[in-house]
């Protein structure tokens, strides 16, 4: 698998992430570890996760299979902290108390010395910045963090991380992207781009939507079909995301592919892109997703996706004229 620097910084890592926000629930430990030595056996590299992925289990999970399964020292291990985990002072938040304990779970529940890029799950409107970006400061110069993230920003909380003055500079951000949701394109991928954080794309497959498996319904063993998935699947069926789907699945057929493989090679070679976020229930679902590292859009095929699924920019996106 293809490797790609992650923003403006000297960390590799492989051009599609796995995503672990299935683990511990619709994912169980021994399917964990099939993912992961499929994974890493395709060349991939970064493991994403975060505290409150099933309750701390998708942690849990992955640090029974770090050395057992995949050494340590070949993987670069991202996971995020800010969002609440328990009642009190300290139970979440980005405030520095909080996000020191955060990480000190983490470590304990993953079992390692180190995160490789941890990631501020969100913006903390009741937190100055400077507080918590010194957190992230003071957790890299300990040794327990190597490189620091965000996630989740807009594009003006994003430059106002980023020109905050630290000692480590941010690297990354990670954020919805795909056909049927490109609203970074306004500011968020613009911003990223100027300040050196590369793109993480999550939910590259617009929730399972581009594969088409809803086009004829909901399939009852689909995200749509459980009771906590429902609703974040169905954002994205509507008339717009029918028109994207039908030419993600045109696209498909004529390049003898499947429309998973379209969908997300179309976002994984988008400028600032570096690793699109992988998530799957079970492992022939992530083999199919890694079967888009040998397929590269044709202009022709790229420029007609951009075109059906393009967003309208306004003042002040829009230059001018």
């Amino acid at each position: 698998m293809e490797q790609r620097y992650l923003g403006r910084s000297g960390l590799r890592v492989s051009r599609t992430a796995l995503g672990t926000m299935t683990w511990g629930r619709d994912t169980d430990a021994d399917e964990a570890a099939t993912q992961l030595m499929a994974y890493a056996d395709a060349g991939g590299t970064l493991v994403d996760t975060a505290d409150v992925y099933s309750d701390g289990e998708a942690e849990r999970i992955l640090g029974t299979l770090l050395d057992e399964v995949v050494p340590r020292d070949e993987l670069v291990l991202a996971t995020k902290a800010v969002a609440r985990r328990t009642e009190g002072p300290f139970g979440g938040g980005a405030s520095r108390g909080a996000l020191l304990s955060a990480l000190d779970g983490s470590l304990r529940r993953i079992g390692v010395d180190h995160i490789d890029l941890w990631q501020l799950h969100a913006w903390d409107t009741g937190v100055p910045i400077e507080e918590s970006l010194s957190a992230l400061d003071h957790a890299i110069t300990s040794g327990k963090v190597r490189y620091a993230g965000i996630s989740n920003y807009s594009g003006w909380q994003l430059a106002t991380a980023a020109l905050t003055p630290t000692t480590y500079p941010l690297i990354s951000t990670q954020v919805e992207y795909s056909l049927l949701e490109r609203g970074i394109e306004r500011e968020v991928a613009p911003a990223a781009r100027h300040h050196g954080l590369g793109l993480l794309p999550w939910a590259p497959l617009g929730r399972g939507v581009l594969t088409g498996k809803y086009r004829n319904g909901t399939p009852p063993d689909s995200r749509g079909a459980s009771a906590h998935f429902a609703g974040y699947v169905e954002q994205h069926r509507n008339d717009r995301a029918a028109r994207i789907v039908q030419a993600v699945s045109t696209a498909a057929e004529g390049l003898g592919t499947s429309a998973l493989c379209v969908a997300l090679a179309w976002v994984r070679d988008r400028p600032g892109v570096v690793a699109p976020v992988v998530g799957a229930r079970d492992t022939n679902q992530l083999l199919a997703s890694l079967e888009a590292e040998e397929l590269t859009l044709p202009p022709a095929i790229r420029a007609a996706l951009d075109d059906v699924s393009a967003i309208e920019l306004g003042y002040p996106e829009r230059p001018m004229p």
